[in-house]
Parts: structure tokens; sequence; C-alpha cells
């Protein structure tokens, strides 16, 4: 597994644990009660370390290559998925993935942005960046889910729209746009988590929702950290004063008023546990459909266009 660099002081009362395990068989002598208070020490350590992260070490845990991703939350989440594929308008961009499944008997409609782990994957998958396609097939599994009384589920994980030329050409503002305008009008409630990267205007193509949370460690952001300090600074490697300035976890979105509660992931991150941070994910994901089903489709439109007229807050 990738070790970040925050992390190293663990790894080393980690080896420390294995060199006493080692003389300890090799010796023969009893070494538990030095065993299991260096054990103890490295729990209280790694709790304390992941309770106490700063911005900029919660980005690194949200980009982590070994980070659950689309599929894999899927997997775990929901039962009978099955995908729907392309924009019908020549494309299926595989940086969005999306289709129908159940969810404790519930059907719903499950999309979201999709990484690799592997060259081959991200190349596949384009990194995770939509290309417009991406965007007009997930409304149309939007607008089908609206159709037919389907409540919508939208896992979201990108570092951006896909800025290429390519994009561009086929109207990649337009159909981010496209999104916003009509997921505000959409009749059922919508359920979105960030998580990992929630960033810019290519995060919020699939998140203009009833519900939005973010996972402990992951982010949303206006734009990266490091694209923020290029353009202040004129320096990317001020992306971690950027991390601190742009707000960008989840307490400081939810005083903000962005985000309507944060997710608890596994102590270490959502890597270290898919079992875990899933079931957390998918019990808030039907405590919410309980709370939105109470609330008449015109009802459920009011609510989330009073939601983004609100968004945000000044802080004097």
């Amino acid at each position: 597994m990738a070790v970040l660099e925050f992390e190293k002081p663990i790894l080393e009362i980690q080896a420390k644990i294995e060199e006493l395990k080692k003389i300890s068989l090799e010796s023969g002598m009893d070494l538990n009660k030095e065993i299991e208070t260096f054990e103890q020490q490295a729990q209280d350590y790694k709790k304390d370390l992941y309770a106490n992260l700063q911005p900029a070490q919660k980005l690194q845990i949200a980009r982590h290559p070994e980070r659950p991703n689309f599929l894999d939350y899927v997997q775990r989440i929901t039962d009978n998925f099955m995908e729907l594929h392309g924009d019908r308008e020549g494309m299926d961009d595989r940086a969005i993935i999306g289709g129908i499944a159940t969810i404790d008997g519930q059907p719903v409609m499950i999309m979201g942005t999709m990484k690799g782990k592997s060259t081959k994957e991200n190349l596949e998958y384009n990194f995770g960046m939509p290309q417009p396609q991406g965007y007009r097939k997930a409304l149309r599994l939007m607008k089908h889910a609206s159709k037919f009384n389907i409540p919508i589920v939208t896992l979201v994980d990108t570092p951006g729209a896909y800025p290429g030329i390519s994009a561009e050409e086929t109207n990649q503002g337009g159909a981010i746009a496209v999104n916003l305008r009509e997921m505000g009008k959409l009749n059922v409630p919508i359920v979105t988590i960030i998580t990992g990267e929630g960033c810019s205007g290519g995060a919020l193509g699939l998140a203009v929702s009833d519900k939005v949370f973010l996972l402990e460690h992951a982010y949303y952001t206006v734009i990266s950290p490091e694209g923020c300090a290029s353009i202040l600074w004129r320096d990317a490697s001020k992306a971690e004063e950027a991390a601190d300035a742009l707000k960008i976890t989840a307490k400081d979105l939810m005083k903000l008023h962005i985000v309507d509660g944060e997710i608890q992931e596994p102590v270490g991150g959502a890597h270290t546990d898919y079992d875990e941070v899933s079931c957390r994910m998918k019990k808030e994901i039907l405590k919410s459909f309980k709370e939105l089903k109470k609330l008449s489709p015109e009802q459920l439109k009011q609510k989330r266009y009073e939601k983004f007229r609100k968004l945000g807050a000044f802080n004097e």
C-alpha cells in the first residue's frame, strides 16, 4: 500500500514492533508488555494524526491511488447494478458511469465519475475527467429516473472536467451549464456524495442535489489548490497555503452551508477499509431518501432552488 509522507512515523513505530516480535521469537524472551505498549502507542498516534489533519494532508488522502472508485462503491452499496451506456448522440464517455440498481430493495439511478487504479484504467476513464458527452449521458439517465420516479445517487471524484480541445469543441461549458439547470428541475430526490476530489464545475455538474455529503478526507472546491496557487502567486508550490485559504474540507464547507454533512472514514482513510466506508455511505443515502420522500415533487424543487440560492456565507 502506498505510504504518504505524513504517515511515515506510523511506519517507524510498526517497524519497531516487528523488530521486537522477531527478537522475542528468536531469543525466547517475553517481550509481550513492550510490544503491547508500542502497539497502543501506534494506535493512539494514528487516531490523533488522522483527527487533526491539515487540508493539504487531506488532499493527499483524497488522491490516494488505492482509494475506492465508483465501481468499488457500487459493488458494495447496491444490488443488481445494470450499466446504461451512451449519450444518444454518438459517444459513451467512460469517465462517467451510471445505471439502475437497488439499495436494500429501493430502486435507484446511480452514477458517478470513474477513476482507474492503473495506467491502463486511467486512460480508459480519462483520469476521471468527463467530456461533454459524459455530462449529457448523466443527464439522460437523470431524466429517465425522474420520469419513472426513481431516486438518484451521484458519487463524485474528479479533478475537474476534461480541459482538452476536443471537449471545448463539443461545448464543455454548455453541457455542464445545462446539467445545473436541468438537475434543479428534476422531480425525484437527489443525493450526492463527494468521495475524493470534487473540483470545479466538473464536480458541480453532478451535484445540484437535495443532499450533498463529503467523505471525511474528500475535498470540494471551485479550483484545485495547485491551480489556485498558480493564479494567485504564479507558484504551484504554494498549493498547501492555497488549500488552507480555499476552505476545502467538510467542516469548513458545512459552516459555509455548501455541504449538508460529513461521512466518517475508517482511521487511515477510505482505502484502508472499503466495506466500512461503503456501509456508512449506504446508511446516509437511505436516511436521506427516507427524509426526502416525505416531500412532493414541487416541494423538492423549491427546497433545492432555495438551497442553492443561499449557497455560501460571508465571514466578516
